[in-house]
């Protein structure tokens, strides 16, 4: 594996223009309420999108994955909760163009190295807190969107900008978020665990991006 960053396209008929008006932060209680009045809208996967890039210090690939499916929490016009799952056996590489070497590539990605996928075959992300940005852009992020995020068995909690709308019966979200793979036991060729391997290395930090969209 390569660093991993997932690139993903925003749905411009839902998020061309900001759906929600920026809320000021909220109790604990609040939000408990806020979210047992909300709607739930289930995540279309075939409508999502999600896509890589990793790096190293010397080179880098890209690819996609796939959501299975999940569910986003919806109260009025602003999504206020939710959790998406993703198949960690669709995770493919698209740069590399050669078959043979494309193979190898995954069976490396799919290993104990690093995803693990025959003992995990799911990833998951629970929104735990949306905060909204005031005077956001209608082009810009319009929330920091905090959640667990759950890969080969641990959690963790990561926060990122993303945008999010509400319009029409449908809700979609798309942002990227930076994570720390070694948090996650992914180890492998990192500098912080191995010393030595100069230009073979591989950074600990990966992006996800995504486009969720849910009806």
């Amino acid at each position: 594996m390569k660093k991993i960053v997932l690139s993903a396209l925003v749905a411009a008929t839902f998020l061309g223009t900001s759906a929600f008006v920026a809320a000021p932060g909220t109790s604990a209680n609040a939000t408990r309420v806020e979210k047992a009045a909300a709607k739930t809208y289930k995540v279309q996967p075939q409508l999502s999108t999600l896509g890589w890039e990793g790096k190293a210090v010397t080179h880098g690939h890209n690819g996609t994955a796939q959501f299975t499916g999940g569910e986003l929490m919806v109260n009025g016009n602003q999504l206020v909760g939710g959790t998406v799952t993703v198949d960690m056996t669709t995770v493919k590489t698209t740069d590399i163009k050669d078959a043979d070497s494309n193979t190898k590539f995954m069976g490396h990605l799919n290993s104990d190295d690093f995803f693990s996928t025959a003992k995990f075959p799911t990833a998951t992300f629970k929104i735990t807190k949306v905060a909204y940005i005031k005077g956001a852009a209608a082009t810009a992020n319009n929330a920091n969107i905090t959640g667990d995020l759950t890969i080969k068995g641990k959690t963790n909690s990561i926060t990122f900008p993303a945008k999010v709308g509400v319009k029409n019966g449908v809700a979609a979200a798309s942002g990227t978020a930076t994570v720390d793979r070694t948090k996650y036991d992914i180890k492998y060729g990192s500098k912080s665990f191995f010393e030595g391997i100069g230009d073979k290395a591989i950074y600990d930090d990966f992006t996800l991006s995504f486009n969720v969209i849910a009806k």
